[in-house]
């Protein structure tokens, strides 16, 4: 096969491999490299053990801290009745989204800038950037929806809340239309070989697009509109909205109505929003130079020849992936619901009241004893750890707070 172009490697949005390396020129010393020589740009700072170091250690904080976290959001959500909402549903979707990242992504990625080389075959080459485009795609347009849904229910005063048969309808039409956007990161890929210098070739794993260059440019930017812009654009006008009509709602305690039920309300829904808004945030400024990086390549193909190219691409990269384990830290600090359910989960998991009262069953929406008495080992003397108790005055307030 013949030897690929790096150029083409540098089109993709949210692709999971690094640019592969390019030649190296004459200058070109191997025992200065910490990893096999001729891998590598020329004078190029990932070889540097204490670079390799460092981003070792980056893409392991970052894949164990996402791990844990999202399989911990996804647990409680699971186990504990009492969180079994909409928007909840829509968060654990997106933690399934960030955990694909974690597992079938990034050690790949580690290992691809390190070593310079493709070695998991042909297989891995079309799935694995696959996956992360198809995880990203996921990530935004849930959070759209997300957005929308509290729009619908807050803004305009809607008595209805969405039915779970319909939140996993949405939930489903998210993963299939991400499949079809993230498609062009399979099949327009290649598998193959990269000569170096005369006598050494390395597999690389790269797009192969049809026609020239300019395919994956227009395929990258239309990504960058589809899949950062315009969703952050709605996002953005939804939570305004939102926030403009919380911030100009005047509760019935403040009123003198002393109703406590419909301030309370109020006041978890604009802690709830805030949380929302948070993640937003997160992902938009985790994304951001990720982006302006890709759009510069894009638009200028010189910065290709940049020394630090690689490292800079890396780092940005590195940048990103924080967004896949922030959020499940943003419901620990910013929702009390999720705090104590996480909790409950590490003090089960120490063995905490001895199997009595320290079942994750035992997280109910409203504690008391069971009925029937007698025995049951003093089941209903254990210790109930109750979640925050969800409002029945307003049957549409479940479909809007987390």
């Amino acid at each position: 096969m013949e030897a690929l172009s790096s150029v083409n490697t540098t089109q993709e949005v949210h692709r999971l491999l690094p640019p592969p390396p390019l030649p190296p020129d004459d200058d070109y010393d191997p025992n200065a490299s910490a990893v096999p020589p001729g891998v590598n740009f020329p004078e190029d700072p990932i070889r540097l053990l204490s670079v390799q170091v460092v981003l070792i250690l980056a893409y392991s904080t970052i894949i164990v801290l996402g791990v844990l976290g999202n399989s911990l959001v996804i647990y409680v959500i699971y186990r504990f009745k009492t969180l079994r909402t909409v928007t909840n549903f829509f968060i654990a979707n997106l933690a399934v989204a960030d955990l694909l990242v974690n597992t079938l992504c990034l050690p790949f990625t580690l290992v691809y800038t390190l070593q310079g080389e493709w070695k998991f075959g042909g297989t891995l080459c079309f799935l694995l950037p696959y996956a992360q485009g198809l995880a990203v795609h996921v990530s935004t347009v849930t959070l759209n929806v997300i957005a929308l849904d509290r729009h619908r229910c807050i803004v305009y005063h809607l008595d209805t809340r969405m039915r779970k048969d319909v939140c996993f309808g949405v939930i489903a039409l998210t993963w299939v239309l991400s499949a079809v956007l993230a498609s062009p990161l399979a099949i327009f890929r290649e598998y193959g070989s990269f000569d170096l210098e005369p006598g050494h070739t390395i597999q690389v794993c790269t797009e192969k697009w049809p026609g020239n260059n300019t395919d994956g440019t227009v395929y990258s930017i239309s990504m960058l509109i589809l899949q950062y812009f315009l969703p952050l654009s709605i996002i953005s006008f939804a939570y305004a909205r939102i926030w403009s009509k919380l911030r100009g709602h005047v509760s019935p305690a403040e009123s003198g109505g002393g109703s406590s039920a419909g301030s309370e309300r109020h006041r978890r829904r604009r802690k709830t929003t805030k949380m929302l808004v948070t993640m937003v945030v997160v992902f938009a400024v985790s994304w951001l130079p990720f982006h302006a990086f890709q759009l510069a390549t894009d638009i200028d193909s010189t910065v290709l020849d940049m020394r630090d190219f690689r490292l800079l691409y890396t780092v940005f990269h590195v940048v990103a992936m924080c967004s896949t384990f922030a959020n499940p830290l943003l419901y620990g600090w910013m929702n009390r619901n999720y705090r104590v359910a996480f909790l409950a989960v590490f003090k089960c998991g120490r063995g905490g009241e001895r199997g009595r009262g320290g079942r994750l069953d035992s997280i109910h929406p409203v504690g008391g004893r069971k009925r029937g008495g007698g025995g049951g080992g003093g089941g209903g003397r254990a210790k109930k750890i109750v979640l925050e108790t969800q409002d029945v005055v307003s049957a549409h307030l479940n479909a809007t707070d987390v």
